[in-house]
């Protein structure tokens, strides 16, 4: 240690100090001892006499460290958040230029080094949301910073919206609420539009899906829109109609968005409408795997590209094997409707769903439909949500397109 430091100390494991050595930022219940400790205070963490880092300290959560600096000489104040802000904004500015950093992820929690934090940037607006009761505590701090970022950049941000609704936040004392905040300026409306790869969306910061809209899928949506030109396209699990416009803004002659919400829908229909592609677009509000099913028995044969974008199908690793099975249910429904050499778009968004057990579950399905898969490209999360080395958490979207041979 270089200097004295303010902050209340506490003891980690053996375990966790290798853990923490080896850049995992969370320590859990049971490898922590301390004593007084307010829930939500920054403190020091030891093993022993040897500092490790600085964390979030949180007796009520599952993660009772949060640590986000191992720095010994780094204080907690205005100037140290603004660092991290502007850090994580120029990183976004390099990694997505241009057009791109109009609608980026600008924080991503732990792989920023601001656990629990997501920032995304929609044009003016920025849509937050906090799953950390230290960040919580800082966010007056935070917000500053991403506001006096933006005005310095000469793009002014028009509101912050918080969307703390997550479960989660329960679980770290947190109350679930959502609104403008207060001191950032409050715009006349939740609803913005943006442009992503030549699409445009109407993003609704209030009531849309996580903050507002899925960013991470940007340039697999692009990927997949490359094979798209002259091709019938059965857009899975559509949402907002994201992969399908994609395509048919790139060739695609003809494409048919299916997802079980009704709102999802009509929400694709309307960015459909926003882009003048009525006439190379429908849409159904069904089951996929009871369309599947359907077009199978039928002989329907007219796809001869699938993309297929699930929601997570597990959230805990306690449901991976069931998740595992639906996963290859609808995989393989898809390899066996599609003619050979018909080509197939196929992610998950769980990182309990490791890309090998993913991989695995489509062999298993090319086996069982008799077919082989031609890969054309393996990607992962587009580059505004970082995946950083030691935090396998932060690797969580597999997405593959194959040629089903």
């Amino acid at each position: 240690m270089k200097s004295i430091r303010p902050y209340p100390k506490v003891q980690i494991s053996h375990k966790a100090a290798l853990a923490v050595k080896g850049g995992h930022p969370w320590v859990f219940a049971g490898e922590v001892r301390a004593e007084g400790i307010t829930p939500g205070e920054i403190v020091d963490c030891f093993e022993g006499n040897s500092w490790q880092g600085s964390a979030f300290y949180n007796p009520n959560s599952k993660i009772v460290l949060r640590i986000f600096s191992r720095n010994s000489n780094d204080k907690f104040d205005e100037a140290f958040w603004m660092r991290r802000i502007s850090y994580a904004v120029n990183y976004r500015r390099t990694v997505m230029p241009g057009d791109d950093f109009k609608c980026t992820r600008l924080v991503h929690g732990e792989a920023d080094q601001m656990p629990g934090l997501t920032v995304d940037r929609y044009g003016d607006i920025l849509s937050v949301e906090i799953a950390c009761l230290g960040m919580e505590l800082v966010k007056e701090q935070v917000y500053k910073a991403l506001l006096r970022t933006f005005e310095d950049m000469g793009e002014p941000i028009s509101g912050i919206y918080e969307r703390n609704e997550l479960a989660l936040r329960t679980k770290e004392g947190l109350e679930l609420y959502k609104g403008w905040y207060k001191d950032a300026g409050i715009p006349s409306s939740p609803n913005t539009e943006i442009v992503e790869n030549g699409i445009r969306y109407k993003v609704d910061v209030e009531s849309g899906q996580k903050t507002g809209f899925f960013l991470d899928q940007k340039y697999n949506r692009l990927a997949a829109s490359r094979i798209a030109e002259g091709k019938t396209v059965l857009d899975c699990f559509t949402h907002t109609g994201s992969f399908g416009l994609n395509c048919a803004y790139r060739g695609a002659r003809h494409v048919t968005c299916v997802d079980i919400s009704e709102s999802a829908i009509a929400m694709a229909r309307e960015n459909c409408r926003l882009n003048g592609l009525e006439d190379k677009m429908d849409f159904m509000a069904r089951d996929v795997f009871e369309l599947l099913t359907e077009l199978y028995d039928k002989g329907d044969r007219r796809y001869d590209y699938i993309i297929l974008d699930p929601p997570a199908f597990t959230k805990s690793r306690d449901t991976v094997e069931s998740a595992g099975r639906g996963y290859k249910e609808i995989n393989l429904k898809a390899m066996k409707l599609l003619p050979r050499g018909g080509y197939l778009a196929t992610c998950s968004c769980s990182h309990f769903m490791p890309d090998e057990l993913f991989c695995k579950m489509l062999r298993s399905a090319a086996r069982d439909a008799g077919v082989s898969l031609r890969q054309i490209e393996a990607r992962q999360q587009a580059p505004d949500h970082p995946i950083l080395w030691g935090v396998p958490e932060t690797s969580y979207l597999k997405f593959y397109i194959f040629q089903v041979v």
